[in-house]
């Protein structure tokens, strides 16, 4: 019974401050947009037009040639940073390199995107409170304006669905840009990857060679 004030309050806002709230949430979607949207962008170019030349160049001298010709902020130069550094311990010890790397890589690469699946997935709902809320306020006028007719709570009602939409607005954006950021992730980990396996496999090859001197 302790909770029936808070809630009595609460439906007394008519959800107003919902519409609010969703403004502030939309301004912290965009900005996790922009940025995500730049840092992942900036790798997955990189990645799409400087791996073509690179993988063909890559038996042609010694690895650590690579890292002088790699981007000293771009994941790729992390991984062959990351083998080169441990190549002499063997295959089974680069593989868990390589995928300890990319581990990481993919935490930097989705860090915040989940901001962006979380808001899609709950910015209807969170509008669709401020509508309830509306409703509840709006019959509450209603019967405390005896006579006045429906228009009273019409009015009431068509303010209260403006929540609603809104909170559809804030979703949709946030789940197209979580849809594309997690597709261009996932392509430049693949990427990344095959990379980190054909680095791996000139590795071996020049330490087979330097065992048979």
């Amino acid at each position: 019974m302790a909770n029936i004030p808070f809630i009595a309050l609460l439906t007394s806002t008519g959800g107003g401050w919902v519409i609010y709230l969703l403004f502030a949430l939309s301004i912290l979607a965009l900005a996790v947009i922009i940025e995500r949207t730049v840092v992942i962008n900036r790798q997955f170019r990189y990645e799409t037009k400087i791996l073509p030349p690179l993988m063909e160049r890559l038996e042609e001298g010694p690895p650590e040639n690579i890292l002088k010709s790699l981007r000293p902020d771009s994941i790729l130069y992390r991984i062959a940073k990351e083998l080169v550094d441990h190549a002499s311990k063997g295959y089974l010890s680069l593989e868990r390199h390589l995928e300890t790397r990319m581990s990481l890589e993919r935490r930097y690469l989705a860090k915040r995107v989940v901001i962006l699946g979380t808001l899609g997935n709950n910015a209807p709902f969170i509008g669709l409170l401020g509508t309830v809320l509306g409703v509840i306020r709006a019959f509450h006028d209603l019967g405390a304006s005896a006579g006045q007719g429906p228009e009273v709570v019409m009015q009431g009602i068509s303010e209260a669905l403006v929540a609603t939409a809104v909170g559809i607005l804030v979703a949709l954006p946030c789940v197209f840009f979580f849809n594309f950021l997690q597709t261009r992730i996932k392509d430049t980990l693949v990427d990344a990857d095959r990379f980190g396996k054909q680095l791996i496999a000139v590795l071996e090859a020049e330490n087979a060679g330097k065992k048979k001197e």
